[in-house]
């Protein structure tokens, strides 16, 4: 968003949260991407805004209802409302619990116990009446991307045949192993997961999808994953260079507004064609000026 959008996201926040008698007369902005992530006070509660028609909003609003259901260590939706998706001048709102972030960061070993309890508590949750997309269509996007010039015009076409082969190769060679799938969180990286006095819990479900669990450990520290007993290793590896391939097309897309995004996708590309061993995000992350690992983000 720019700053002509900030404002009047903050504005459609703030009056959303004072229809519904949260008093919101301040707002912090705590994350910019796709979406704004707001502190609203004196209200405390934490307010996502989207343009009108983000349609990932509702999925994550009926999922963070199931899952919480369930007792996964998710964020939960602010109790004190409705969980509903609101609009608002041109711009979806949702509205969620603040937790006050605690030190020192999550380790490793809790980060795997939460990762563990999450993944155990997807697997007894019911969606068979919602859609979940499966994770080979983040991988079409993806394609999508590289193969279409108008959409990745500044990808050199040498660049574009190597993504564009590896992405098929990785895609073919992860089915072909016929691993067990479930519902997967789909991007449970160390910038979605908050230090909390609760524990660690995971937000950010709109990226939520059916796959192996190995994917979803594809994004996270080799550290996490040398506490999770049952990873199958040559999965791991396949599901790690297809995150590194998928987040590097779009770290190609026209209008990728990621900060450094370049500079990602020619690392991720450079680990691409380097690799084994294939570097985890918070590893490429640590590369580029210790920056949090965000370079999952679609935009």
């Amino acid at each position: 968003m720019d700053t002509t959008d900030i404002t009047r996201a903050i504005t459609a926040a703030t009056s959303v949260a004072a229809s519904l008698g949260l008093p919101a007369d301040d707002a912090v902005v705590l994350h910019r991407s796709n979406r704004l992530a707001l502190r609203l006070t004196p209200c405390d509660v934490l307010a996502r805004v989207a343009p009108a028609g983000y349609e990932a909003a509702r999925f994550e609003v009926e999922l963070a209802r199931r899952l919480a259901r369930a007792g996964c260590p998710t964020g939960l939706l602010e109790s004190r409302v409705d969980p509903l998706v609101h609009t608002r001048d041109g711009f979806t709102v949702t509205l969620w619990t603040y937790y006050e972030p605690v030190t020192p960061h999550t380790s490793p070993a809790d980060y795997a116990r939460a990762l563990e309890r999450l993944h155990a508590g997807m697997r007894e949750v019911d969606v068979v009446d919602v859609p979940i997309p499966r994770f080979t269509d983040r991988v079409a996007e993806a394609e999508g991307v590289v193969a279409d010039p108008d959409l990745s015009p500044e990808l050199a076409d040498a660049d574009r045949a190597f993504l564009s082969g590896r992405l098929e190769s990785l895609r073919r060679a992860i089915e072909g192993r016929g691993a067990v799938e479930q519902l997967l969180h789909g991007e449970p990286h160390p910038g979605n997961v908050l230090a909390t006095r609760n524990g660690p819990l995971f937000i950010d479900l709109e990226t939520c999808c059916r796959g192996p669990v190995e994917f979803d450990l594809a994004h996270v520290p080799e550290a996490v994953c040398e506490r999770c007993p049952d990873v199958d290793r040559g999965l791991l590896d396949d599901c790690r260079q297809l995150v590194l391939a998928v987040v590097a097309a779009w770290r190609w897309e026209v209008g990728d507004r990621l900060p450094n995004g370049r500079r990602f996708g020619d690392e991720m590309l450079r680990s691409l064609r380097e690799g084994p061993p294939w570097p985890t995000l918070d590893t490429i992350a640590g590369r580029l000026d210790g920056q949090e690992p965000q370079a999952t983000r679609r935009r």
